[in-house]
C-alpha cells in the first residue's frame, strides 16, 4: 500500500514537472533569444544558451524604436480602460443581480451573443465612426474602444460575484440609513474586493495584449501601444528575432509585477466566483 502510494506521488510529480517544464520553456526561449546576436540566433546546431550574452537587443529597442513611449501608452489605455470597464461592469451587474425586470434574459443573452460577433464585422463601422468624431490616432479612441469590447463579459462575470453575496447585508445597511447606493460602496464592494480584482486583472491583460484594433486605429509614432511597436519588427522578407524577443520579455514584466501584487485578491476573486458562498 506504502509503495503504491510513493508511486503515486512520484507519477503526479513527473507530469507536474512536465508540465512546468512545457509551460515554462517558451517564456525562457524568448529569454535567450533576447540575449542573443542575431548571427547566433540563426546558428546551428541550436545554442539552449547563448555564447556571448548581449544586451544590444534592449539598447536598439529603446535608441531606435522609444519603447519607454510605447509602454507608457500601453499602461495608460489598459489603465484607464479597465478602470472604467470595472466601474461600469460593476454597476451592471448589481442591476443583474440584484433587480428583476422583463427582459432580464434577454439582456443576459444578448451580453453572451456579443462575445460570439467576430471583431472582424465592426472594424469598418467603427473606423468611420471614430473618423467623423476625429479622434483616430488618439489614445482616447483605444480607451474608449476597449472599454466597450469588454463591458458585456465583465459584467457577467460581476453578476456572478454579486450573486454570491447575501441581500440581507445591503437590508441591514439600508435599515440603518443608508441609500442602497451608498449600501453598495460602503458595505457590497470591500466585500467584492476580490472579485473587482480579478475582473480587474482581466480588462488589463486584455487591453495590454490587443492589437487588431490598436493597428486599426493608430499609426503614429508617438501613440503607438507596444503590440503594435512589436508588430513593426515583422519586415516584408524578415524578422527581427532578437528585438522581438527583448520588447517581448519587457512586454511581459508589467503583467507579471501585476499578477504576483494581485495574486492573493486574484486567487480569491477566482474561488469567489467559482464556488457559491
Amino acid at each position: 500500500m506504502h509503495r503504491e502510494h510513493l508511486g503515486w506521488r512520484t507519477g503526479r510529480a513527473i507530469v507536474l514537472t512536465l508540465f512546468l517544464a512545457f509551460a515554462i520553456f517558451p517564456l525562457y526561449w524568448i529569454i535567450i533569444t533576447s540575449l542573443k546576436g542575431q548571427k547566433e540566433i540563426f546558428s546551428l546546431p541550436i545554442q539552449y544558451w547563448p555564447e556571448q550574452v548581449t544586451l544590444l537587443n534592449y539598447l536598439e529597442i529603446f535608441q531606435i524604436s522609444h519603447f519607454q513611449v510605447y509602454i507608457w501608452n500601453s499602461f495608460l489605455v489598459s489603465l484607464v480602460a479597465s478602470a472604467m470597464v470595472v466601474f461600469i461592469a460593476m454597476l451592471g451587474g448589481y442591476v443583474l443581480a440584484r433587480f428583476s425586470f422583463k427582459g432580464k434574459r434577454q439582456v443576459m443573452f444578448g451580453f453572451l451573443v456579443t462575445q460570439m460577433i467576430p471583431m472582424f464585422i465592426g472594424m469598418a463601422p467603427l473606423y468611420m465612426m471614430m473618423s467623423k468624431m476625429h479622434i483616430l490616432n488618439s489614445l482616447f479612441s483605444l480607451m474608449l474602444i476597449y472599454t466597450v469590447m469588454l463591458i458585456p463579459f465583465c459584467t457577467i462575470i460581476m453578476s456572478g460575484f454579486f450573486q454570491r453575496i447575501p441581500n440581507a447585508l445591503e437590508e441591514a445597511a439600508m435599515m440603518d440609513g443608508c441609500s442602497r447606493l451608498s449600501a453598495l460602496f460602503r458595505v457590497i464592494v470591500p466585500i467584492m474586493l476580490p472579485g473587482i480584482a480579478a475582473t480587474f486583472i482581466f480588462a488589463f491583460v486584455q487591453c495590454w495584449n490587443e492589437l487588431i484594433m490598436a493597428v486599426l486605429f493608430i499609426d503614429e509614432e508617438s501613440v503607438k501601444t507596444i503590440p503594435v511597436a512589436m508588430n513593426a519588427f515583422i519586415k516584408k522578407y524578415d524578422i527581427e528575432w532578437g528585438a522581438m524577443s527583448a520588447a517581448t520579455v519587457l512586454s511581459v514584466i508589467p503583467t507579471m509585477l501585476l499578477f504576483a501584487f494581485c495574486q492573493k485578491y486574484l486567487v480569491e476573486g477566482l474561488t469567489q466566483g467559482a464556488v457559491k458562498g
